[in-house]
């Protein structure tokens, strides 16, 4: 078998996982589960996230809701580009919607799927040559694998440490969630916009040609 026969073999073990219903840590995802994972062996840039959200539940495409719009705009790319697993790929944390808590946000990703799923995943994935980890979950699992962080640090200290993984190989680059709720921290970090998405769109454009 090629190793793109052995990443479409995997894909199908976590289309079909259940742990996180049937053998849960703790509470079992109330809803039937849907792993939302895009990922292939020629794709050089990925979009390592948190987990889905409700609206991609439905649909199964990673940021198909508002959030994906501005991490489109912060990458600069159009959706073809954006969809095109050829060239970019997609695996969070938390594989499914985790539902909601008490509150109505949604609940952190969940941990069965990085303890099943995540090491052999990415070790399947050598051809990649730039992670955008976004949010904290993300930041703390790969700034770990690739030994650039030992303990975890708050997400605006990441990012704003972004020139610290700028020679690492795979190079990381750290960004908030793209969440509308993050807008007020936007507005308190402009230096954001102003050094970092320039660098971003540059590396997109790079990989993604």
């Amino acid at each position: 078998m090629t190793r793109d026969d052995h990443l479409q073999a995997l894909l199908g073990e976590i289309g079909a996982c259940r742990i996180c219903r049937d053998a849960p840590h703790s509470t079992p995802l109330p809803h039937e589960p849907r792993p939302v994972v895009r990922v292939s062996s020629t794709a050089r840039l990925l979009v390592a996230s948190q987990a889905p959200g409700i609206r991609v539940h439905a649909s199964g495409l990673p940021f198909d809701d508002r959030s994906g719009d501005r991490l489109r705009e912060w990458m600069g790319v159009d959706r073809e580009t954006f969809y095109d697993t050829s060239r970019i790929a997609f695996a969070p944390m938390g594989f499914c919607f985790p539902g909601y808590d008490s509150a109505g946000a949604d609940l952190p990703p969940r941990r069965e799927c990085r303890d099943a799923w995540h090491d052999r995943l990415f070790a399947m994935l050598p051809q990649v040559e730039t992670v955008l980890t976004v949010g904290g979950h993300a930041q703390d699992y790969h700034l770990a694998r690739f030994g650039l962080s030992t303990k975890r640090l708050p997400m605006t200290e990441v990012v704003r440490g972004w020139r610290n993984y700028a020679q690492t190989s795979p190079r990381v680059i750290p960004l908030p969630h793209p969440s509308w709720r993050n807008t007020g921290w936007l507005k308190k970090n402009p230096w954001f916009e102003a050094e970092l998405l320039p660098v971003l769109r540059r590396e997109v454009a790079k990989l993604t040609g």
